[in-house]
């Protein structure tokens, strides 16, 4: 049972989680003007897992033909049979009960409009059969997060984290385009659509970079219209760097570090993006009580 948890979490991609759930739980900071209800949190985490490891197993049960032709995913647990697919639908079943029990317990909106989401979850999958757009297909699923966040607080939708979800499209974007130049031949070979595949991975890498100076005019333009302070700017600010390092160890010519690039450092960039925007609104909050 341990080894086969395991295998699923690996399989899953579970660590990736960061990506999304940062800017969820910024979203609800700032839509509670500080700390959410310690419920409201609860069921944020619990909706977040839930729709991400649903979307996460599909996408691995849909892409296996495709996982067991390229090298770079051969290894993988559904390929090598370390796992089995029925395992991946029984995980995939019980991540989607958990997501529609906790859009239920936090309102009516959210209940409302969860299949909807998870339907955009799930059809992602196979965008990249028929377009290139399937890297801001990807951001836009990810740009649900912070939308669905504020109104699992609020129960209803404001500007600011249409702007936020905004912003996660691009970023997201911009990093999928990066880690889409690993697979650039094979999906030539396979006829899959994405922009290094089309363009070329030099021109990729240059509408990736375009994509990220866009996520930094929506989140500062978020933290405008949200109305939040310096101490969010400030962790924007502190981004640059990150992202510039992103941009300038993956090269056309060396696509080594591509993954790593892609992963860890917006990994870190979302967890950073939250703790400032989270430190902002508490540290508000706390000084208009005073």
């Amino acid at each position: 049972m341990i080894k086969t948890t395991a295998l699923l979490l690996k399989t899953v991609r579970f660590e990736h989680t960061a990506f999304a759930l940062p800017f969820a739980l910024a979203s609800a900071f700032v839509a509670s003007n500080g700390w959410p209800r310690g419920w409201v949190l609860l069921w944020i985490l619990v909706a977040m897992v839930g729709a991400r490891t649903t979307a996460m197993a599909f996408n691995r049960i849909a892409d296996l033909h495709y996982d067991r032709a390229n090298p770079r995913t051969a290894d993988r647990a559904l390929v090598t049979g370390a796992l089995r697919a029925r395992q991946l639908w029984v995980a995939l079943i019980c991540s989607a009960a958990a997501y529609f029990l906790a859009a239920g317990m936090l309102n009516r909106l959210t209940l409302a409009l969860s299949p909807f989401a998870l339907a955009a979850l799930l059809g992602y999958s196979y965008t990249k059969r028929f377009t290139v757009w399937t890297h801001w297909i990807l951001g836009l699923c990810l740009g649900l997060a912070p939308i669905g966040a504020w109104i699992a607080v609020r129960g209803r939708l404001d500007p600011p984290p249409i702007i936020l979800g905004l912003a996660v499209t691009v970023w997201t974007a911009g990093f999928d385009i990066i880690y889409a130049c690993q697979d650039v031949e094979f999906d030539r070979t396979r006829k899959l659509f994405s922009i290094p595949a089309r363009w070329g991975v030099r021109r990729a890498l240059v509408i990736s970079t375009a994509n990220h100076f866009a996520t930094f005019w929506l989140l500062a333009l978020f933290g405008q219209v949200a109305q939040l302070g310096w101490l969010y700017f400030a962790g924007v600010v502190l981004l640059v760097p990150l992202i510039w390092w992103e941009h300038h160890v993956v090269r056309p010519t060396d696509l080594s570090r591509a993954e790593i690039a892609s992963f860890f450092t917006n990994g870190v960039f979302s967890i950073v993006l939250f703790l400032f925007a989270a430190a902002d609104v508490v540290y508000i909050s706390s000084r208009m009580r005073i």
